[in-house]
């Protein structure tokens, strides 16, 4: 027995020429063991003598139709069916595992994440999943989790439901910056100072900016901003135009043509970017396996966007 397990024609060994081995062994004939298999018969019989070629010996009598088991067929009929067995415990667990990563993830996050940094995200999802169909939520609007609204957020902030599961992914940093043109006609800022004898853009209602600068050592009020927009997109359009001096995430900048950071030791606190989902969805092996892509491709995704 050694002997023929160091043969080398059993290197290249065939679970398909088992398979037929044991159907004509079931069937007693090729004829049936094809019929059984759907195979057409000159194949299985092929197959057969291609094993028989590999170990040296035959297994079958050839009998008018039938086909008798030599003993040799005999004594490596219970290995094979053992082999069979675990094709098959292999096929039921590569049929769930296709099933627990086949469906509908909904996620939400806001206008500029949904534009700018979760699409390379989300294209490298589907290549790995090719299963998940996201559905993607880009709203400024907090959608409710514990209500079922989305099945993960990625956000700018920690949110306060006790049956919430959140990882905290990166903190981005905020720069100030302006288009060339820009500031080829008003002059680049040295000082934060500076700042309060240029055209700023802000937000309208949304006062995080204003927290944020104040917290930079630079107190402002909404009448030192010219143009204000909640809408971050159009925030991020005016700027590429040269409206002014803006705040964005630093990621953004790679995505507004022609603007620049400006005051690079200008500390705004940063921003932490969160990724959220409900407790109990959690547990659901399509939900989990988007949670933990999108964990470890979204700090990847940050860190290329400010390396450009």
């Amino acid at each position: 027995m050694s002997s023929t397990l160091a043969d080398p024609r059993l290197d290249a060994f065939d679970w398909t020429l088992v398979r037929s081995f044991l159907a004509v062994l079931d069937a007693g004939s090729l004829s049936g063991a094809a019929k059984r298999l759907g195979a057409h018969q000159p194949t299985l019989s092929r197959q057969v003598a291609q094993l028989e070629a590999q170990l040296g010996a035959p297994l079958f009598e050839r009998t008018g139709r039938g086909a008798t088991p030599t003993a040799l067929a005999l004594a490596i009929a219970d290995d094979a069916r053992a082999m069979q067995e675990g094709a098959e415990r292999l096929r039921h667990r590569l049929t769930r595992a296709r099933a627990e990563t086949t469906g509908d993830v909904r996620i939400t996050t806001s206008q500029v994440a949904a534009s700018y940094l979760l699409p390379p995200v989300l294209a490298a999802l589907q290549l790995a999943e090719p299963g998940i169909r996201v559905e993607l939520v880009a709203s400024n609007a907090l959608s409710n989790l514990i209500r079922r609204e989305a099945d993960i957020a990625v956000r700018m902030a920690r949110p306060a439901q006790g049956s919430l599961v959140a990882r905290k992914l990166a903190d981005i940093p905020i720069v100030a910056c302006a288009h060339r043109d820009y500031l080829a006609r008003a002059g680049t800022p040295e000082v934060p100072g500076d700042l309060l004898r240029h055209r700023l853009v802000g937000y309208d209602r949304d006062e995080t900016m204003v927290r944020g600068l104040a917290a930079g050592g630079l107190p402002v009020t909404r009448e030192n901003f010219h143009i204000l927009t909640d809408d971050q997109l159009a925030y991020g359009r005016l700027l590429a135009a040269g409206a002014g001096v803006g705040f964005v995430a630093g990621y953004n900048l790679s995505f507004l043509s022609g603007v620049v950071q400006v005051l690079p030791d200008l500390r705004i606190p940063p921003l932490p970017c969160w990724l959220v989902t409900h407790r109990e969805i959690r547990g659901n092996p399509l939900v989990r396996r988007t949670f933990d892509f999108l964990a470890e491709q979204i700090p990847a995704a940050l860190e290329g966007m400010s390396a450009r």
